[in-house]
């Protein structure tokens, strides 16, 4: 578990095609390590990480391929930045929200601008997960607990102040950037409490193909 407040924005250092899913290396930068041991949770970009080896500079992680066909990791390269947060401890500040590193879907910048000294950004979300997201609730972009100003159909209003740009890669972002999303796990389990005879398999059903792994450098 996270809270999403960003400690850190690491470096992919290297990406291993492993028989079909991907092994992947970060280097963490200013992220304090000296309390992670192997089996440890690190958010990568808002995707939940196990340590697996801790070369010094970083760590390095395994990505099955349920992750890789929810998120964008197989879009990565080597350079890219991402957002990094170790999970909390019950001694942690819940500065944001309660956050899984389980990514719902991936997202789509439509509109940037600036309001004063923050910037505001709208971000189309993907029709599977438009129902969890209400205006002045919590949503995770990227790994960053953010507040939906306003909700108009798929679209989110974000409101983005100085500390929070400075501190990740959202002063990065650009119109057509696409970015990790996760609602608020509280949405996901009053759905579940009020259908709880419904199938969510249709929605999830696997786009990960050999063509796909293939097209992305993963499979021959």
């Amino acid at each position: 578990m996270f809270t999403g407040i960003i400690e850190a924005v690491g470096t992919i250092a290297a990406m291993q095609n492993q028989q079909g899913d991907i092994r992947l290396r970060i280097q963490t930068g200013d992220l304090d390590l000296g309390d992670v041991k192997l089996g440890d949770s690190i958010a990568t970009n808002g995707v939940c990480l196990t340590v697996v080896e801790l070369p010094g500079d970083g760590f390095w992680a395994d990505v099955s391929r349920e992750s890789i066909t929810h998120t964008r990791i197989a879009d990565w390269k080597k350079g890219d930045k991402v957002n990094l947060e170790k999970a909390l401890t019950l001694n942690t500040r819940l500065g944001g929200h309660i956050v899984t590193g389980h990514v719902d879907g991936v997202g789509t910048i439509t509109e940037r601008k600036d309001d004063a000294r923050s910037v505001r950004f709208t971000v189309q979300a993907p029709a599977n997960i438009q129902k969890y997201i209400a205006a002045k609730g919590s949503i995770t972009v990227d790994g960053v607990s953010l507040t939906a100003n306003d909700v108009d159909g798929d679209l989110v209003e974000l409101n983005i102040v100085p500390h929070t740009a400075q501190e990740t890669l959202i002063n990065d972002y650009k119109i057509g950037t696409q970015v990790h999303l996760e609602v608020d796990i509280i949405a996901r389990y009053l759905e579940r409490m009020m259908n709880p005879n419904s199938s969510s398999k249709e929605e999830k059903k696997s786009k990960l193909t050999e063509a796909f792994l293939a097209q992305h450098g993963f499979w021959k």
